[in-house]
Formats: C-alpha cells, sequence, structure tokens
C-alpha cells in the first residue's frame, strides 16, 4: 500500500515535470522546440547508476570507486541538463521565460528520479529491481 502511494506521487510529480517543459515548448508565445532535447538528459541521467550497480560486487562497503564515478557522472548529466537551457536562452534560441519553465521541469523530474531511487532502489522486497 505504501509503495503504491509512493508510485502515484512519483507519476503525479513526473507528469507534473513535464507538464512544464511542454510548456516551455508549445506556447505559443514562446513556439520552439529546442528545449526538448533535455529528454535525452532524463533518460541517460540513471545510466550511470545501473552499471554502478551492476559492476560493484560488494554492496555493503560505504563507498567504492565505481559508485563514486557514476555520482560524478551523475552530477555531470544534471547539471548540464540545467545548463542547456540556459545556453539556449543566452544564444536567444528560446524566450527566457521558456528558460525558466524548463529549469522548473528539469527540477522537478530530477527529484522524482531521485525520489524513485529512494524509494525503489532500497533492495528490499519491493523495489525498482523486480519490475
Amino acid at each position: 500500500p505504501c509503495a503504491v502511494a509512493a508510485l502515484v506521487v512519483l507519476s503525479f510529480s513526473g507528469a507534473i515535470g513535464l507538464t512544464f517543459l511542454m510548456l516551455g515548448c508549445a506556447l505559443e508565445y514562446y513556439g520552439v522546440y529546442w528545449p526538448l532535447f533535455v529528454l535525452i538528459f532524463y533518460f541517460i541521467c540513471p545510466i550511470p547508476h545501473f552499471i554502478a550497480k551492476r559492476v560493484s560486487d560488494d554492496s555493503d562497503a560505504a563507498s567504492s570507486a565505481c559508485r563514486e564515478l557514476a555520482y560524478f557522472f551523475t552530477t555531470g548529466i544534471v547539471v548540464s541538463a540545467f545548463g542547456f537551457p540556459i545556453i539556449l536562452a543566452r544564444v536567444e534560441a528560446i524566450k527566457w521565460g521558456a528558460c525558466g519553465l524548463v529549469l522548473a521541469g528539469n527540477a522537478v523530474i530530477f527529484l522524482t528520479i531521485l525520489g524513485f531511487f529512494l524509494v525503489f532502489g532500497r533492495g528490499d522486497d519491493f523495489s525498482w529491481e523486480q519490475w
């Protein structure tokens, strides 16, 4: 029951974040779809974590080089996702209002991804690995 409620909340927050992203693209005043390339960052963000989880054998260790490298790459992906709309607005490919909506969407989506891993990544009997 608790996991189902968490899944509903996470899916709702993901929908809110994608709504911000789509508003930054599809509103007639903005009308440019360049910010949709941020979706690539959403998809590649968890990949370093998946690779590090697969490679590291000792899950009891407090820290491993592979896990730290995965954190580093994930941080780079997240920072790039926030920097991309700022650069697009700076070179006037998109308007600053669209940049603000995309940044708000980024914050919500990345917090949703983090929440997903915090709720379902514990490795107990109800984890994302079973999906």
